[in-house]
Parts: structure tokens; sequence; C-alpha cells
């Protein structure tokens, strides 16, 4: 594991970074709570559903913003006896209760567009309150790509969310105006089916979100940035010949532990490898964040040429079956003719078993006086 110097700054990462998130959801639900008052002013004067359902829409931002702040709070408890990882999980659930509420706000404002189109209702608009709804447009221009912003800053999934939604919300705003100026210019009322409209969208922002997060939930792949990045990292320290089988698991935003496996020289002693792990785990942790609570270790044949062809014609073999993407962990005893190796079938592989026995086949075919032991590896990340 990490230094205990390295691993204080996780802590002090961790509460600046809980601290954005709420200053910028107070900022959220501020300008949301005002906007949504003036609207629903402005709506019911003009007796207008579309300004209406997009002051329903601004409460429900600002609750929204209530959540997060709510789920930043407990994800940033410290780990306890039952919860050693943490409880940085809590900002998905939080995420998840934001998707329910503005589908709720979507369905429900669904329902009233649709009862408005059965009977329609002539609006009354004037001056003041158009001129109300385009400031709060550019309101919700700006507070969208200040909390997106953030949002990315900090790998807040519940602030991008808020953010594309503020942004979203802007659109919308935007388009009551225009169904006011229609209205005024010709007397065609689009108020209902652009109430309908207004609603549809709600619901697909809602949808999105709790895809998005059922999806962190469940165990995304980790992203390909990153992972070539900690493989480079490693790879770049002296005594390690190759790096594989990185798994990372998400405990939460900037909360990843994970694994991996290193090749070493087969000459190198144990106090030489105790000593390459740990550089190895306060490079990635000091570099990316990310605390490797394992490093396995694969050794390689250095000294015979002999092993050293063979592992190249074994690589070359495997590699021209579909479907397997990587061959490591090669390793040979020349005295009772074991080897080992382990390859790394694709997803879209309909039989991982199979791909791997067609690799046995055609290694014991090409070498038939040597027993080899295959490990089936997933592709577990770029």
């Amino acid at each position: 594991m990490p230094s205990e110097d390295i691993a204080k700054e996780g802590p002090a990462k961790q509460d600046t970074r809980g601290k954005r998130i709420v200053r910028t959801s107070i900022v959220g639900i501020a300008a949301n709570v005002a906007l949504a008052a003036f609207k629903a002013i402005v709506g019911v004067i003009a007796n207008s559903i579309a300004i209406v359902l997009d002051a329903v829409n601004n409460a429900t931002d600002a609750l929204s913003s209530v959540v997060t702040i709510v789920g930043t709070r407990l994800a940033g408890k410290k780990p306890d006896y039952d919860h050693p990882f943490g409880h940085g999980r809590a900002e998905y659930l939080t995420a998840i209760v934001i998707g329910v509420i503005v589908m709720y706000a979507g369905v429900t404002s669904l329902v009233e567009s649709v009862r408005r189109i059965a009977s329609p209702e002539a609006p009354a608009y004037d001056a003041v309150g158009l001129a109300i709804i385009v400031v709060a447009v550019i309101v919700k221009v700006v507070l969208g790509a200040y909390v997106k912003r953030v949002g990315r800053e900090v790998d807040s999934d519940s602030l991008v969310a808020s953010g594309t939604d503020a942004q979203l919300d802007a659109v919308i705003s935007a388009s009551t105006v225009v169904a006011a100026v229609v209205f005024m210019a010709t007397g065609v009322s689009l108020e209902a089916p652009l109430g309908a409209i207004i609603s549809l969208v709600i619901i697909k922002a809602g949808v999105d979100i709790l895809r998005e997060t059922i999806s962190k939930i469940i165990g995304r792949r980790v992203d390909s940035d990153l992972s070539r990045g900690i493989k480079e990292a490693v790879g770049s320290v002296p005594g390690v010949n190759g790096v594989y089988d990185l798994v990372l698991t998400d405990y939460g935003p900037d909360q990843l532990i994970g694994s991996l496996h290193v090749e070493v020289d087969e000459n190198a002693t144990a106090t030489e490898i105790d000593a390459l792990t740990r550089r190895v785990q306060e490079l990635v942790y000091r570099r990316y964040g990310v605390a490797i609570t394992a490093v396995g270790i694969y050794t390689t044949n250095s000294g015979s040429e002999n092993a050293q062809d063979m592992r190249s014609r074994v690589s070359q073999m495997a590699l021209a079956i579909d479907h397997v993407k990587e061959v490591h962990g090669f390793f040979v005893d020349e005295q009772t003719h074991d080897a080992t190796f382990d390859v790394v079938v694709s997803f879209d592989a309909p039989d991982a078993a199979h791909v791997r026995d067609q690799v046995s086949k055609v290694v014991h075919a090409a070498f038939p006086d040597y027993r080899f032991s295959i490990t089936l590896d997933s592709d577990f990340s770029d």
C-alpha cells in the first residue's frame, strides 16, 4: 500500500473536492429558487402552462442540488468497520435519486400538458414577463456552463448532470419565448404541445442520469486513458519487463482501488521484488490517486534463447486465433518441460473457454514434448 505521507493526500483531496461540490450546489440552489419563483409568477399571470412547467423544472433542479449536497456529505464520511473502503458510492445513490426526481417532474408535467391539449386555454403574455424569461435564459446558460465545468474538474456525475440540465433548461425557456412571440403575432397557441415536448425532454434527461449512474454501480470499464497511463507509468519502473491484468474497482469518484501483474527477471530476489512492488504502488498513487493493493509477479526467462524463441512462437500462434487479444506471463521450465502463460480473450467471443482450447491445441501440436498450463484472462482494461 502507499506510504503514510502519500496516503494522507487522499482524504485531503476528497475534502477539497467535497467543499467545491457543496459550494457549487449552493449557487445552483439560489439561482434555481429565484428563477422558479419568477417563472411561476409570470406563468400564472400569463396563464402559460409552458412557463409554469419551466418553473417546476427549476424547482426540481434546486431539489437536485440539495440531494447532491446530502450525497457529497454522506460520501465524505470516513471508512469504518462495516465500510472499510469508505462511503464514496453514496454519491451514485444520490444521483439515482436525482434521476428519479427529474423523471417524476417530467411525467407529471406531461400529464398536465396532455390535459391542456384536450382542454386548451388561451395564454396572456406581457413584455415584462417575457423579459424575465429572457433573463432566465441568460442566467441558465451561465449557470450551466459553470456547474458543468466544476463537475468535470472534480469528477462529480451529479454536478455534470445538473450543468447539462441547466443548459437544457435554457433551450426550453428560449422555446417558451418563441411560443409567446408566435401567439402574440398570429394568435396561435403552442403552449400545450410545447409543454408536452418539454416534458419528454425532461423525462429523457432523467433516464440518461439513471442509465449513466447504474452503469457505474454495476461496474463499468475503466477509462482507457487512465488504464494506459498507469500501465505506461508502471512499465517505466526499472526492473519491470511488462504490465498486465490491470483491474480497477470504483468505490466512488476519485476512489479507485486495483491490482495488476508485472513481469520481472527470473533471477530477481525477494528483496528486489519487494522494493519494486512498493515503487509501483507509490508511483501509481502519487500520479493517479489509485491505490494498487496487490502487485502480482510473472517471471520471464532471461538466460535462454530457446525459451525466448518458444515464447515468441507461442504468442504468434495464439494471436492468430480469433478473439485472442493478448498473450503474457509466459514462463517455461526447460528441465521439467512445464510451460505456463495467460491468454486474454475479448468479450465478443461466443465461448472464451473454446478459444483457450484452440490455443492449447495448436501449442501442444507445435511443442509435443511440453506440458502447457494456460490461464484464461478477461479483457479487463485497455
